[in-house]
C-alpha cells in the first residue's frame, strides 16, 4: 500500500500543479507549446490558454513566444518559469518526504490497524 497527494499552489482558482508543470517541462524539451499539448493529448488552444491563465494569477511570464514564419516559431521557458519550476521540484520533494513519514507513524505503526491486520 502506499499514500498518494496531490498538491496544487492555488490562489481563488488552481494556479500551479503537476499538470501545468509537466507541460512546461515537455516546452522546455520540445521549445514548442504546439508540440508539448500534443504529448500530453491537450489540443493547443487549450495549454494556451492554461498558461494564458497561470501567467495572469502569478503575475509574470512563463513562456517567452516567437511566433511563426521563416524561421518558424517556438516558446521558451522565461527565467521566471524555471525558477517556478525548479521550485515546485523541490516542494514537491519534501511533501512527498513528509507524508511518507507521516504515512509510515499512522499506518504503519505497531498500532496501526494495518499492522494489527497483517498479524492475523
Amino acid at each position: 500500500m502506499k499514500v498518494i497527494c496531490k498538491v496544487w499552489l492555488d490562489n481563488n482558482g488552481k494556479v500551479f500543479g503537476e499538470g501545468p508543470y509537466l507541460l512546461l517541462k515537455k516546452v522546455q524539451k520540445s521549445h514548442s507549446l504546439h508540440q508539448a499539448a500534443n504529448e500530453m493529448g491537450m489540443s493547443y488552444s487549450k495549454a494556451w490558454r492554461l498558461i494564458r491563465t497561470i501567467e495572469q494569477r502569478l503575475g509574470f511570464l512563463l513562456l517567452e513566444r516567437r511566433t511563426g514564419g521563416r524561421s518558424g516559431g517556438g516558446s521558451e521557458v522565461t527565467p521566471e518559469g524555471k525558477k517556478l519550476m525548479k521550485n515546485y521540484e523541490k516542494f514537491q520533494k519534501d511533501i512527498k518526504e513528509a507524508i511518507e513519514k507521516i504515512y509510515q507513524k499512522h499506518f504503519c505503526s505497531n498500532e496501526s490497524i494495518l499492522s494489527l491486520q497483517k498479524r492475523k
